[in-house]
């Protein structure tokens, strides 16, 4: 049997656009001989659709879509995901589904058993599990089709009660093919590895994994999707952030490929680092952060980006990435100098953008800040300069920025990196303004890791942004350092409180100075508010701030 494997990229709820991919790319395997097509997880509305999924005419449209794709299989099966409604009126109204289509007609309809309700994951809040298991039949061949989750509650990582494979083994499959709309993080490509591996030598059977690609908001879906053989060796990883047709023969249980990667090099266990490395898979951090960027306005229709340029690391790098993502020439920089900036700092976000060839301008913010002093000094008469004259600057910076969007139609980027949003480093409606948050889950270590990443060919970032001493230059000589702990330090706690979810004294106990810990956890959970009020986040990391990490604002937990 010829299999083909169909990695696209989809948007949600434009049914016209993903059925004529998925359409497109029927007949192109069905040119090639194929016999079976496999589509991802919710191929035909896209992945997660949400509360969309509540709209009696939103599931109306997936059905007529399903329709049309039968049409399309005629002399070639497809396996293409979709919810569907349950008939039962018991539990929940939809299945989040596979459907086997063959002869012009939907022959089979799979239903995922294993819901994810975490981080991200909110599927139980619409989806009933399944009930029954059936493998499919299909041209002298039982296929055990699952979808995303059944694949990963493994023995070495249990979540759930029961696998769908239980079941599904006991009717003899020769063949596992699961459709996968599984969200990138930095070490994802090692825990799907280990997931498909550890599955095909449990059940002593060759897999097919078809994940998605591309971006939705916040979420990031990397591809990569599998070919495994019964052993566990991967025989084929598809392309990462690109879409793919790949087509492979399956005869007497083996696939026509060689071994890619043997099953003794994947790890036994999911990969989790113990201790934060802001080196690691930098390369796929960097890449999953032009397409967050490059999709979101694809998506949503928007052209141009503007970016407040300081002369820091953390703009410098939002407006590489822009840049890389959407062309040069649709990117703005607006350089808005104080009374505090450095002669440095002006010199060094030209340079920026002289290296990258994208628009600037600049607008020294003094004759504004000048203007608030002015009204405001009756009430602030007597007071020494503060938090609120530091402030005031930030938001002319936010409020000049956003001017300038609106007029010209820009969506702003917003430049805040995970350890300031983490620690309240930021002002609302100031620096903290945008209709993106690029780093907002990347730690700052990794801000400077992705700097020199992108320098490895020849500097773009400006050297001496690399190197000075970060800071907000809102007073004289201030230093990130006059509020903040080292950011190797600071990034290490944060690590391993948001992603590890250790506690303060599991902190303590690995070595970290008790007080240190107690003050920056209790800047991490006083300042959920803030967080709270944040645009969305490119997410890259397991536990990101925003839809991943819901943590109440009021409490008192470890504050």
């Amino acid at each position: 049997m010829k299999i083909f494997l169909a990695q696209q990229n989809y948007i949600i709820g434009d049914f016209e656009h993903n059925k004529h991919k998925i359409i497109a790319a029927v007949k192109s395997a069905k040119q090639q001989g194929g016999d079976l097509i496999v589509f991802p997880e919710l191929a035909v509305c896209g992945y997660p659709p949400r509360d969309f999924l509540e709209f009696e005419d939103f599931i109306d449209e997936c059905g007529k879509s399903i329709r049309e794709i039968a049409e399309e299989a005629d002399g070639i099966a497809v396996l293409v995901g979709a919810p569907s409604r349950n008939p039962d009126h018991l539990g929940k109204s939809l299945f989040n589904s596979a459907y086997f289509l063959a002869d012009k007609k939907i022959v089979q309809v799979i239903h995922k058993t294993l819901l994810p309700n975490y981080d991200i994951f909110d599927e139980y809040r619409y989806f009933e599990p399944a009930f029954d298991w059936n493998v499919v039949e299909y041209k002298g061949l039982r296929l055990a089709v699952t979808v995303c989750e059944d694949i990963w509650d493994m023995e070495e990582d249990p979540l759930y009660r029961f696998s769908p494979m239980e079941k599904l083994i006991e009717q003899a499959p020769d063949l596992m093919i699961n459709l996968s709309a599984s969200p990138f993080d930095y070490t994802h490509a090692e825990d799907r590895y280990w997931a498909v591996s550890r599955n095909c030598q449990l059940y002593q059977l060759p897999m097919l994994y078809c994940n998605t690609v591309g971006s939705q908001t916040e979420i990031v879906f990397d591809g990569g999707s599998l070919v495994a053989d019964a052993a566990g060796n991967i025989v084929y990883e598809g392309k990462y952030f690109e879409e793919e047709l790949s087509g492979f023969e399956f005869r007497e249980g083996k696939w026509n490929v060689p071994v890619k990667v043997p099953a003794a090099e994947i790890p036994l266990i999911p990969f989790s680092p113990a201790i934060f490395d802001p080196e690691l898979n930098i390369d796929r951090i960097h890449h999953a952060l032009v397409m967050g960027i490059r999709e979101y306005f694809t998506k949503m229709g928007f052209r141009k980006a503007i970016v407040a340029s300081s002369g820091g690391i953390d703009s410098a790098l939002t407006l590489a990435l822009a840049c890389a993502a959407l062309g040069a020439e649709n990117v703005h920089a607006i350089l808005m100098p104080s009374q505090f900036s450095t002669d440095h700092s002006v010199a060094d976000a030209v340079k920026l953008s002289q290296n990258l060839k994208n628009r600037y301008d600049i607008i020294p913010i003094k004759p504004i800040y000048d203007a608030f002093e002015t009204s405001l000094q009756p009430l602030f008469e007597g007071l020494p300069f503060g938090i609120a004259e530091e402030n005031i600057q930030s938001r002319t910076r936010g409020n000049l920025v956003m001017a300038i969007a609106n007029k010209f139609n820009y969506i702003l980027l917003n430049t805040s990196n995970k350890s300031e949003l983490a620690t309240g480093y930021g002002t609302l409606y100031g620096d903290m303004a945008g209709g993106l948050g690029v780093l907002g889950d990347v730690y700052k270590m990794q801000v400077f890791a992705l700097c020199r990443y992108i320098n490895r060919n020849g500097e773009i970032i400006p050297e001496n942004i690399i190197t000075k001493p970060p800071s907000a230059e809102l007073r004289p000589d201030q230093k990130d350092s006059d509020s903040l702990p080292e950011y190797n330090i600071l990034d290490a706690i944060i690590y391993q409180y948001v992603e590890l979810r250790k506690s303060p004294q599991d902190l303590i106990e690995a070595g970290f100075e008790a007080a240190l810990v107690r003050r920056v956890i209790g800047m991490i959970n006083r300042n959920e508010y803030k967080r709270n009020q944040f645009c969305p986040i490119i997410r890259v990391s397991p536990k990101s701030f925003g839809l991943g990490r819901r943590m109440p604002i009021v409490g008192k937990y470890l504050s």
